[in-house]
């Protein structure tokens, strides 16, 4: 009787641990859809405006920053990383016992965040300094003119901080799924 018992538990255990890997896929999933789209938008980010006549322009382009083609290149990674990590997302649904892969996923998950954090915090902060500038060192605020290279930039950290939130999200999750297993 007891072994019938352990049994069931053992089943219920892996039907919890099958849905956890269902949930972590999609996860990862949205977390691709959103670092892509982020250095897909800022990647494309361009805009000229006219100056005194229609033949000498002023231009605004994404890499005209190294920060923010240190968050297009670290969001490439990050979502680079993330169809990679799709492989082991799918063993953890059909062998749902896996412990060193989801070790290795955690650490790895761990690191990306670090570098998607890093990206879109630096980036946040010239968009920042875009939008408000600062008087004090002479830094002049250009949304007022460059206002469409603003919205796709600050559209494009949307994408960034809700990957990064997803992120966290795996992290838990998988160290949640390896402390049941004891």
């Amino acid at each position: 009787m007891a072994g019938i018992i352990q049994l069931g538990e053992k089943n219920r255990k892996a039907g919890v641990n099958r849905g956890v890997a269902v949930v972590d896929f999609f996860l990862r999933i949205i977390a691709i859809i959103a670092t892509l789209a982020s250095a897909i938008s800022m990647g494309t980010t361009d805009e000229s405006l006219p100056f005194f006549t229609q033949f000498i322009r002023f231009r605004a382009q994404y890499d005209d920053l190294p920060t923010f083609t240190f968050f297009v290149v670290a969001n490439s990674i990050v979502s680079a990383y993330l169809v990679l990590s799709l492989a082991l997302s799918i063993s953890h649904i059909i062998r749902s016992g896996s412990r060193s892969s989801r070790v290795v996923l955690i650490i790895f998950d761990t690191a990306m965040l670090a570098l998607l954090t890093s990206g879109a915090s630096a980036a946040a902060a010239i968009v920042y300094l875009a939008h408000k500038g600062n008087t004090k060192t002479n830094w002049f605020a250009i949304c007022q003119q460059f206002s469409s290279f603003c919205e796709r930039t600050s559209g494009s950290l949307i994408g960034s901080f809700g990957a990064m939130v997803v992120f966290i999200l795996l992290i838990l999750m998988s160290a949640v799924t390896l402390s049941r297993r004891h």
